[in-house]
């Protein structure tokens, strides 16, 4: 059990101490450790699909952005789902991370983000006007020479930014609230069981007590789990889906992500506690196998993989492994094809993948397979436009060809997606020296380096 929970936190906890300008959350968010999975990322797709559907947001552009952090925590910013692999990790059953991503999906149908930012104007404007009387106050004080009436002023300062972060996580309470009951209205929609929901807050309580927290409901912007769980449970059990089970398929991919997602934490213990009652499954097996992998036993890793592949030959991700192996261990023409086996079975049509068949190839170093190699990322980059890492083996490829304008493009744009703003401006200018004017490169080196 991870040993600190929480549920969709959109606001810093430092609105305790003082007023934050709204301004301020987007540089949170850009700071956010993002990772790119094609087996994980098609997952959550799959499970916030009908959801969405429900909740008519189905062509509202919605994306699904993984979070690499341990901690149990799931939050919405602008048009985005941020879930943390902890969140994956925890959740033992799909319908538990389906219920966390219902309550998301809720945040963003009621547009409550929109109305966070209103609260936290009217929050400074009360903080701001106690300030203005409290420091009025403290210098009348210090005048007048009575102590008295300066910490007077200063209680009045203390008090008013306290009243205005009490009010402001009373507003959060209710939407968390609202988001709680839209969740149990999609799932029923749905055909799914809110049981997960529940089970999540349970957990929750669970890690409270666990970690000697006892929540103070009036200094906090979430509800008390057992609050949340007691309000939701008896609507919760009025749905004839209550006790329908988990899909056997959505359980088995849940089961091989949450392997992976041990597996690259190096959590080999939290591995066999998972699995303890199918040690030789392929959800465990799976797990072993990445370990191996990254503890530099490709031989191991490998005679795994393998075995998984006989036994579930149409598994696009034992393939996608397989060729992570080999390309580590030097075998780049066998991790292309390992690749290339992964792509034609992913039924997402994941631009991770395809990507990887080209970078596969560039890492074998062969002129004659620069091409091919292009050819393949640029395939996945039209799935996948913000793979930055396939912009860089992109500038590779085109560097062993000798066009170092394209070289020097891919490497800006490869900078763009990955936020690295001033580097994308710096060789798009170099790239853009290198091009004939007007053409299509050029211009898109214009737009880079012209873009705010």
């Amino acid at each position: 059990m991870i040993a600190r929970l929480t549920t969709c936190i959109v606001t810093c906890a430092a609105l305790l101490l003082a007023p934050i300008p709204a301004q301020s959350a987007p540089t949170q968010r850009n700071n956010v450790p993002v990772v790119r999975d094609a087996e994980i990322e098609g997952l959550v797709k799959d499970y916030t699909v009908p959801i969405l559907r429900a909740a008519g947001l189905s062509r509202s552009g919605v994306q699904i952005v993984l979070v690499n952090s341990t901690e149990f925590n799931a939050f919405v910013s602008g048009r985005r789902i941020f879930v943390n692999t902890g969140t994956i990790l925890g959740s033992e059953t799909p319908n538990e991370l389906i219920g966390v991503i219902a309550h998301e999906v809720g945040h963003l149908a009621g547009g409550h983000q929109q109305r966070l930012r209103d609260q936290l104007e009217t929050a400074q404007r009360i903080a701001l006007i106690a300030g203005i009387l409290g420091a009025g106050a403290a210098v009348g004080g210090a005048i007048a020479g009575s102590s008295g009436i300066a910490r007077a002023g200063s209680g009045i300062m203390a008090g008013g930014g306290t009243v205005a972060a009490r009010g402001l996580m009373s507003y959060q309470r209710s939407e968390e609230i609202t988001a709680d009951r839209s969740a149990l209205v999609y799932l029923e929609k749905t055909k799914q069981s809110a049981k997960g929901l529940i089970q999540s807050f349970e957990g929750l309580d669970r890690a409270n007590l666990l970690a000697g927290v006892s929540p103070n409901r009036y200094i906090s912007s979430h509800p008390a789990p057992r609050d949340r769980i007691a309000r939701l449970e008896v609507l919760a059990r009025e749905s004839p889906y209550f006790d329908k089970p988990d899909d056997p398929a959505f359980q088995l991919r849940h089961d091989l992500a949450r392997a992976k997602i041990a597996a690259y934490a190096g959590n080999t213990t939290a591995l066999r506690q998972m699995f303890s009652k199918d040690p030789r499954g392929l959800a465990a097996t799976y797990g072993d196998a990445i370990a191996a992998h990254l503890s530099g036993s490709p031989a191991v890793a490998l005679k795994k993989i393998d075995a998984l592949i006989a036994q579930s030959p149409k598994t696009p991700w034992f393939h996608e492994i397989r060729g992570e192996v080999l390309m580590e261990a030097g075998r780049s023409k066998e991790a292309a094809d390992a690749f290339a086996k992964a792509a034609k079975l992913d039924a997402s049509g994941s631009g991770l993948i395809a990507a990887s068949v080209g970078q596969a190839l560039v890492t074998g170093g062969d002129p004659k397979q620069m091409k091919t190699a292009i050819q393949q990322i640029r395939k996945g980059l039209a799935a996948d436009p913000s793979n930055s890492t396939a912009y860089r083996f992109l500038a590779m490829a085109y560097h062993q060809l000798g066009d170092v304008a394209s070289a020097e493009l891919a490497t800006a744009e490869g900078y763009w997606h990955g936020g690295a703003i001033r580097d994308a401006k710096l060789f798009a200018a170099r790239a853009q020296l290198k091009l004939k004017p007007g053409s299509p490169q050029w211009l898109q080196a214009e737009d880079i380096i012209s873009a705010r």
